[in-house]
């Protein structure tokens, strides 16, 4: 996933070519993290409820046959009996909405938009913000997992940013 704003980035020095690679390899997972909770949110909208708790118990049903006990299974059995069609269609939204905007920062970003870094960055500061209040009502190492991965992200967003800013205003090379 090469940005046009790359197009110098192999003139420059090592530290400069792996911070870009793996700002690129961190808009590649953002993406793809993206499009899934896009398309589970979509999954969530269009599928009837009882389709879901019927493959629910029937993913559960020989977890739970083999180990009555099983955690995972058995959190999915009882979140799937409390799930009504307000809570299905807000999940469905949450995950349309929160994947839709990081798909579309990653394309914008991917496409080099200067103005697109700082909005990208406010963003992320935004779903951190987010995440560390639902840490606060229910403590979790996957919230704290991924506000770590976008401190890290605006970290490498800011560092591209300003990389492609000193690009654009150094002179190219005659050559």
């Amino acid at each position: 996933m090469s940005s046009p704003i790359a197009a110098r980035t192999e003139e420059a020095p090592p530290r400069r070519r792996l911070i870009h690679r793996l700002f690129e390899a961190s808009l590649l997972f953002k993406g793809l993290f993206a499009g899934f909770e896009t398309l589970a949110g979509l999954t969530l909208l269009v599928t009837p409820g009882a389709a879901i708790l019927e493959l629910l118990d029937r993913v559960t049903a020989p977890e739970l046959a083999q180990d009555p006990r099983d955690l995972l299974a058995r959190a999915l059995l009882d979140a799937s009996q409390r799930l009504s069609i307000e809570t299905q269609h807000f999940y469905a939204l949450y995950l349309l909405t929160h994947g839709g905007v990081k798909l579309a920062m990653v394309l914008l970003l991917a496409r080099g938009l200067h103005w697109a870094y700082p909005v990208a960055m406010a963003v992320l500061a935004l779903f951190i913000a987010y995440q560390i209040h639902l840490f606060v009502l229910a403590p979790s190492a996957t919230l704290v997992a991924l506000s770590l991965f976008d401190v890290a992200m605006i970290w490498l967003v800011h560092a591209e940013w300003r990389g492609a800013r000193a690009r654009i205003a150094q002179p190219p090379t005659q050559g």
